[in-house]
């Protein structure tokens, strides 16, 4: 690719307080999901990231959770399909109220991997995207992995985003290595740009077997609250410069 989107989840305080330094990563990101009150983030902080993206001229998109503050969205939960939309549209409708002009939406923590295998919480997601693109009079796209969230967007005539992670271990099924596995994080900030690079050209990603994952990724992701997050985006940023690959959101 000649351009790539890179992408940090932001705006993720707890309890008031930042768990990453949003500052100096949305002067390096073109997009940034930003989290809006399910499992973390308030409406100051939600404010907080529009003004700073709308400075950068970096394109905001949601990251609704499961409504888990406790465990930062991490915690898989069993909720009805009902009861999980209304969730959804709660946390899209705060980000919209703090002046957003929503351009993607991602899924957060455990629904984020839940919507790979589960048809009815992939159903609740994009039903709850489909009402906010209603709202906003155009598609509004999702961002994520394949599975039957991609196939449920589809469907519903909603554009479907393949996302690449920058700073997570792969398995070769082209799924995560869980949080807590070995190889589930990567924290050397070359290791981290030479896999952007290599991402941005080929769509490559190597799993911790050595497979080679196809990811068709068009949204390079780094956490902004990973160890060392500012020092990776940074390098990744400077290695994709150097391979002539820019960086800008398609939303």
């Amino acid at each position: 690719m000649s351009t790539i989107d890179l992408n940090a989840d932001l705006g993720e305080t707890v309890d008031g307080e930042p768990t990453a330094d949003d500052a100096a990563m949305f002067a390096v990101v073109s997009s940034a999901s930003v989290a809006c009150g399910g499992h973390a983030g308030d409406a100051a902080s939600m404010r907080a990231a529009i003004a700073r993206a709308a400075e950068r001229g970096v394109a905001v998109g949601a990251h609704p959770s499961y409504p888990d503050r406790a465990g930062f969205g991490r915690l898989p939960m069993v909720l009805g399909a009902a009861e999980l939309r209304a969730a959804l549209a709660e946390q899209l409708a705060a980000l919209v109220a703090a002046g957003a002009d929503i351009r993607y939406v991602k899924p957060h923590g455990s629904l984020y991997h839940a919507v790979r295998r589960d048809a009815r919480h992939a159903a609740a997601v994009v039903a709850a995207v489909a009402a906010l693109s209603e709202r906003a009079g155009r598609p509004i796209p999702i961002l994520g992995l394949d599975g039957e969230i991609s196939r449920a967007a589809e469907a519903a005539g909603l554009p479907f985003r393949r996302e690449a992670f920058l700073d997570r271990g792969y398995l070769p099924d082209g799924g995560l290595v869980p949080r807590g596995d070995p190889g589930a994080l990567l924290r050397d900030p070359d290791v981290v740009a030479a896999r952007a690079v290599r991402l941005a050209r080929d769509g490559i990603v190597e799993a911790v077997d050595g497979a080679s994952v196809d990811t068709g990724a068009a949204s390079l992701c780094l956490h902004g609250d990973s160890p060392g997050a500012v020092a990776m985006a940074r390098a990744v940023r400077a290695a994709l410069d150097a391979a002539g690959i820019g960086v800008a959101a398609p939303w």
